[in-house]
């Protein structure tokens, strides 16, 4: 029974920081008006989630593994009930960055979560454990969307983040009742110059990835050289600091680089799904291919992704236990890949694009599923928080090149009609055959990954 309830309090903190995630997006086209800025204005309220997730995820997981992974955790769901407090009262786009900033250094959670269930469980019961937590990042995000959907179509906006607020204030509870402090630590000093080297290469990479369209050539270039500048640095100082922020001898294993490798590719797909379902039945009927849907049919076309997702994470934790996580991953990227071929011909019907993306998110189920799983099979149980920091990492990094290829895609291959624009069918196509290249390459980097004995957890 304590089991059962460590795993529900801590899946449902995932959920509720998944969905915090992603509520926002629905509310995007509306948000200028509300606000009175420009639409690039308005984009950082996506941007900025994105950058404090990546730079926070791996420093929290650190953080969790030295000083008290269920001490982190509540900093984490702290973050994320300030942050829904200051979108909750007001409507002000410098007020709802900072609450969104706050709501992205959550994201952590998840990571912390696995860790935190990795020392607490029976041997056993830790692979379906944590395929369970790592799948809330998708399922909170399948859920998050429709129903955001329907709360900004029906209801004031401000409502979704008070929901978040008290919903966080009783998983924060939750947390201190049923939860217990871990005893695993790991010694040393927090490596500060490490993670202000992190958080520098991953601000100029994210922001030459996410804003390169809108900045022009000249800022973008500046970004990516000062990206690239930074890593031999960090790289060096990383592997002569007694207690680094990130193993990068243990990063260098192939069983966690092809891992890490595989969740960029996945996360790709994963949010290629998502942003080109919501967008392609709203596309207007003049383009000859559009549905002219309603943003809440949109929204609702993937909840059967979501269920999907809730009913395949335990499915995929047998057959990790079966026959290996690495396998389970295996079987993930080619369904994504298959689920993508679906989408090439079925972008006509409703019924068609659900069963397209349906498949999509059944695969990235298993996949979020036996990404953690690998993990922790690869890496010494002191490091587990900031290794799945970093694999989590991984897959933000993934969404956001995704969203700026995607964007990129859709706004220069068009059709228009008279002064009206859209996307052609054409680049929806497009978006599908990279998305679905790039499951099919996961699935191939998946045979580099050392195999292991099905069944272990540790």
């Amino acid at each position: 029974m304590r089991v059962r309830a460590v795993l529900g309090v801590l899946g449902s903190c995932g959920v509720l920081v998944s969905v915090s995630q992603t509520i926002v997006v629905p509310l995007l086209p509306a948000l200028g008006g509300i606000t009175g800025r420009s639409a690039a204005d308005v984009s950082w309220v996506l941007t900025v989630t994105l950058l404090t997730g990546a730079v926070f995820t791996p420093l929290l997981g650190r953080a969790g593994d030295m000083y008290g992974k269920r001490r982190v955790l509540l900093v984490a769901l702290s973050s994320m009930v300030v942050g829904s407090l200051f979108c909750a009262l007001s409507s002000e786009l410098p007020v709802l960055i900072v609450g969104r900033a706050f709501q992205g250094a959550a994201i952590a959670v998840v990571p912390l979560g696995i860790s935190i269930l990795r020392d607490e469980l029976p041997p056993r019961r830790v692979i379906p454990a944590i395929a369970l937590m790592s799948s809330t990042l998708g399922v909170g995000a399948a859920f998050g969307i429709p129903a955001a959907t329907l709360v900004v179509e029906y209801w004031n906006w401000h409502t979704m983040f008070w929901i978040c607020v008290g919903l966080g204030v009783l998983d924060i509870v939750l947390v201190l009742l049923v939860v217990p402090e871990s005893v695993v630590r790991t010694s040393g000093r927090f490596d500060v110059l490490g993670a202000l080297g992190l958080a520098a290469f991953l601000v100029c990479l994210l922001l030459a990835v996410s804003k390169g369209s809108t900045w022009g050539t000249g800022p973008t270039i500046a970004l990516a050289l000062g990206a690239i500048a930074v890593v031999p640095v960090w790289g060096w100082y990383e592997l002569r600091t007694l207690s680094p922020l990130v193993d990068l001898r243990v990063s260098a294993r192939p069983a966690v680089l092809f891992t890490n490798l595989c969740a960029l590719l996945i996360g790709f797909a994963f949010y290629a799904n998502s942003l080109s379902t919501a967008q392609l039945v709203q596309e207007p009927t003049w383009t000859g291919y559009g549905l002219g849907a309603s943003i809440v049919v949109s929204g609702l076309c993937l909840l059967p992704g979501g269920v999907a997702m809730v009913l395949l994470s335990p499915l995929s934790a047998r057959i990790s236990n079966a026959r290996g996580p690495r396998f389970s991953l295996a079987i993930a990227s080619v369904l994504m890949a298959a689920g993508y071929v679906v989408r090439l011909f079925t972008s006509h019907s409703i019924a068609g694009i659900v069963v397209g993306a349906t498949v999509v998110s059944a695969g990235t189920a298993i996949a979020y599923s036996a990404l953690p799983a690998l993990i922790v099979h690869a890496v010494p149980v002191t490091e587990t928080a900031a290794a799945n920091g970093l694999n989590t990492l991984m897959r933000t990094v993934g969404t956001a090149i995704c969203s700026a290829i995607v964007a990129s895609v859709l706004t220069t291959v068009t059709v228009s009609n008279g002064d009206r624009v859209a996307p052609a069918l054409s680049a929806y196509l497009i978006v599908f055959v990279i998305a679905g290249l790039a499951a099919a390459v996961a699935a191939g980097l998946v045979a580099l990954i050392p195999g292991r004995e099905p069944g272990r957890a540790s």
